[in-house]
Formats: C-alpha cells, structure tokens, sequence
C-alpha cells in the first residue's frame, strides 16, 4: 500500500537507517493483522480521481488546487467520503472542503509559534491522519514521520499522499510500541492526544526521550486541570465518556513527570480550554462529539461532573 523505498534511502546514513531497512518486513507483517474494512478503504482510495496539484498550501492553511471539473470534484467527494469519519483537519481538496470533527488548524496556531521545525527530522507520535505532519513540512521540516496503528487515519493519509506523492512525509500504522528502543535520532517529537490514553505516562514520556538525538525537543500536548504539582486527576471510570482516560495531572505535575523523565528546559508554551466550536460533528463526522460529551446545563463540566476537557502543550529538550 506504500513504498517505503524513498523513506529508506533519505534515512540512509542516519542514526535511524538500521530501523529504516527493517521497516518494508515489518509493514508486510503488521499488513496481515490489518482491520476487517481495510479493503472497503482501499476500495475509496482507488475510487480517488487522478488529479495534479498545481498549487500547494500547507503554511497558512491545508489546501490543495488544481484543474478539476463538476464530475471528477464529485467522485473526489464520494471516495473521501467513503473514509469517513475524518477527525483531524481541516482539508480543502479541489474545491472540496473536509469539514473533519476537530478544527486542528487552531490548535496548529496555538502552537506553531512556539516551534523551530526548518530542516528538522520529525517523529509524529499518534499522528492520526497525518494533518500534523503536513502543516509541519509547511513549517520547514526536513522530514516528517508519523505513526498510529489505526488503519483508517492510515488510508486517509494515504488519500492525501495520492495527490502529494513528493514530499517527505510517511505514515506507518505502528504504535510506539512498535518501534526500537534507543533509537536516538529525531530532531523533534511530537505526542498530542495520546498521554492521557497511556496508563503508565512516564514510561510514555521516556519513551518518547528515547526516540530523540542529545538536544532535540519533545512537543508534548495533552489533557489536564487545575492545580498544583501535587495534583492528579483519574476518573472513577470515563471521562467525557472516554472509557481510556487514566491520568490528567496539572500543568506543574506534568513539568515535573517531564523533569523526573530526564528532560531539561522544560516550559508550557499554550493551555486552552476546548470549545464546541473546536470539537463539534460535521457531515464528515456524524457520530457523537464534545457537545453530548459535556454537561448541557454547564459547559464547564463534563456528563461525568468533572472538569471539562483543557489542554496543555509543554516544550522540552533532551539533554
């Protein structure tokens, strides 16, 4: 499904070459434990219209442009469609806007400015579709490499990829289990969404130290609460109807886990109460989203009582 010969040879010579060349056998085996819908997504993706960008936008915004008439917008729609529901985004395709669940724009701005990414080699932990990882080579990356083992994030990258097919951005669906320890060879990591998914969030966090080479830098962004450095939110049971929210600390516990992780210069650059302007259902994602999942009477608590979903994005460096 993805050639991973380009992503081989501009590794070659890197600290992470040896991963690289192990990658096309590991692929081909994670492809024999793939979901049951793979091959309804595959069917959307060869379903795609061949189109050329001929103008690329991933700075200000995510927009691709070119010729494209009535009837192949119209196919370009139904095939992404068919890749439904799109969670990160915004997309705008031809004329066709991907109005996906969560304006990812907005939190890209938030963070963006505290970012030095040009000629950076880029890990991208939880990359879902690989919204991120676009926007970062619109920042000037190097190189991007995204992983999260869900396959339908996985084809919507490569729906992307079919019309950007160029630049260095690759999407493997692995998790950070999945990859070596020590690798030591990314520039800037990147984990958003995913620590407080994690029961053990400082092995998350060492792990993620792992992946990085002496001086590179860690964009951690997740869920937390108010508090001191002593405080730690786990819910009795779900979490805006999560069931796998296990750890929200305050934004001084999770500088401390940093700290007590071997990182240096660690510092929040953005803490951002979450609107139902910014998370919210689209034609693009009709199941339930952040309105049902917060108290209809109060907005600042969630159906469960507790406090309603902020987020944090820290800075820090490995030494």
């Amino acid at each position: 499904m993805i050639d991973l010969s380009p992503l081989v040879r501009r590794l070659a010579g890197t600290p992470l070459a040896a991963w690289a060349d192990s990658l096309p056998a590991q692929l081909d085996e994670r492809l024999t434990r793939s979901h049951g819908d793979l091959q309804r997504w595959q069917a959307a993706l060869q379903a795609l219209p061949m189109l050329t960008a001929e103008h690329i936008e991933l700075g200000e915004q995510l927009q691709l442009a070119g010729a494209c008439d009535d009837t192949n917008r119209a196919a370009l729609r139904q095939a992404l469609l068919g890749l439904s529901p799109w969670r990160k985004g915004p997309f705008d395709l031809f004329g066709v806007h991907v109005d996906t669940e969560w304006r990812s724009d907005w939190k890209w701005q938030r963070v963006a400015p505290h970012l030095e990414l040009r000629g950076r080699r880029i890990l991208d932990v939880g990359c879902g579709n690989g919204y991120y990882m676009w926007r970062m080579l619109g920042a000037g990356a190097d190189c991007v490499v995204g992983i999260d083992p869900n396959w339908l994030f996985f084809c919507q990258f490569l729906a992307l990829r079919r019309y950007l097919p160029e630049l260095p951005a690759w999407h493997l669906p692995l998790a950070l289990e999945d990859l070596p320890e020590k690798l030591e060879g990314f520039d800037t990591v990147f984990s958003m969404g995913v620590l407080y998914h994690r029961r053990s969030p400082i092995d998350h966090l060492l792990a993620l130290k792992d992946c990085l080479r002496r001086g590179g830098e860690l964009l951690l962004e997740t869920l937390v609460v108010d508090g001191d450095a002593s405080t730690v939110l786990v819910p009795e049971d779900r979490y805006a109807q999560m069931r796998n929210v296990w750890f929200l600390p305050s934004v001084a516990a999770l500088e401390l886990w940093l700290r007590r992780a071997g990182f240096v210069e660690v510092r929040c650059v953005d803490v951002a109460v979450t609107s139902v302007e910014e998370q919210r259902a689209t034609e693009w994602m009709t199941f339930q989203s952040l309105p049902d999942f917060l108290d209809p009477t109060d907005y600042g608590r969630t159906v469960e009582g507790l406090p309603a979903p902020t987020r944090a994005a820290l800075l820090a460096r490995k030494p």
